[in-house]
């Protein structure tokens, strides 16, 4: 299998060189790390997975003798190939673990890299090789979409469509023959059609429309909010039984805009900053500059379609240094 750092590689973010003057073998393989932790956030949806995985890849490697490394013709390869099928395994126990979530799952939201922290006592800027690349593959829209796939057809598209491996690596990767990497894929991509999943709106034009949502809840001003909200509007808010959070979907403008406004009256000193979300333009609520939700939007025209606020503790690590 090529590797996403070999010379003329045009896959998703492909890793540098690194500095061989210190190691070259372990340049080599660390230099894989950012292009594995990318693979991973996109078949987990979960940062905190996804570091765990590749963390489990590298142990894998190093559990090896010199002479078995050695004899890895490609060691990039080998860590994709490793990563991927420990992902396919962890997709196959996270949807039993979302069976018993409490209320609804969304996937990690990731802040912009230029804001990423990472957690660690004194809120030190998170390694630049665990950071994610922020395009329309990693958008709030496109990975809810992901979520509703069988492990192996999500498995089969990310590798496939965003990161552009041959239908014969993903099959190695997959366990299934190339064909049938191929119908999985494409099975992928009906879902994927089937869910009306627009491009992403243009960050300027979805921006404004993310500010004035902003104004109209600092407002209060309900009818200003349903004006731009789209009548058939989806609110979903994660909390996973660790704060309070709406358990099921919220449907309709009306019904978003009230809610919307009831929260900013229990919450009088609620912040509500303008942030960059999985790539999009989105709203981070804050108490007593305390991060407690990032809210993710999928506009369509001038209306928002969806909205998506994640709330759970857990998954606003990057967002806090709490």
């Amino acid at each position: 299998m090529t590797t996403p750092s070999e010379p003329g590689d045009d896959r998703l973010d492909p890793s540098g060189p690194g500095d061989e003057r210190v190691d070259p073998g372990l340049s080599a393989i660390m230099s894989e790390r950012r292009q594995l932790i990318n693979l991973a956030y996109r078949l987990l949806g979960s940062l905190a997975e996804a570091e765990d995985a590749v963390q489990e890849t590298y142990a894998r490697w190093y559990a090896m003798s010199r002479q078995q490394q050695e004899a890895i013709a490609s060691p990039g390869g080998w860590l994709t190939t490793v990563a991927g099928r420990i992902c396919l395994d962890l997709l196959g126990s996270a949807r039993a673990r979302r069976e018993r979530y409490v209320g609804e799952w969304i996937p990690e939201p990731l802040p912009d890299r230029t804001e990423w922290i990472s957690g660690r006592p004194g809120g030190a800027t998170l390694d630049p090789a665990d950071r994610v690349t922020l395009d329309e593959s990693v958008s709030m829209a496109f990975l809810v979409v992901l979520e509703a796939m069988t492990p192996a057809e999500r498995v089969a598209f990310v590798l496939h469509d965003v990161f552009r491996y041959s239908f014969a690596e993903v099959a190695e990767i997959v366990g299934r023959t190339p064909a049938a990497c191929r119908q999985l894929a494409s099975s992928a991509r009906r879902r994927i059609r089937a869910a009306q999943t627009p491009p992403a709106a243009p960050a300027a034009p979805q921006a404004g429309i993310v500010r004035d949502f902003k104004r109209a809840w600092e407002a209060r001003d309900i009818n200003a909010l349903i004006g731009l909200l789209d009548p058939d509007a989806t609110a979903i808010a994660d909390g996973g039984g660790l704060v309070s959070a709406a358990l099921h979907p919220i449907e309709g403008a009306e019904r978003i805009a009230r809610y919307c406004v009831d929260v900013a009256g229990v919450a009088s000193d609620l912040a509500i900053l303008e942030r960059t979300v999985n790539g999009q333009p989105g709203l981070v609520l804050q108490l007593d500059d305390v991060t407690v939700a990032v809210m993710a939007f999928e506009v369509r025209g001038d209306r928002i379609k969806r909205i998506w606020g994640v709330r759970n503790p857990q998954k606003l690590r990057p967002w806090t240094t709490d």
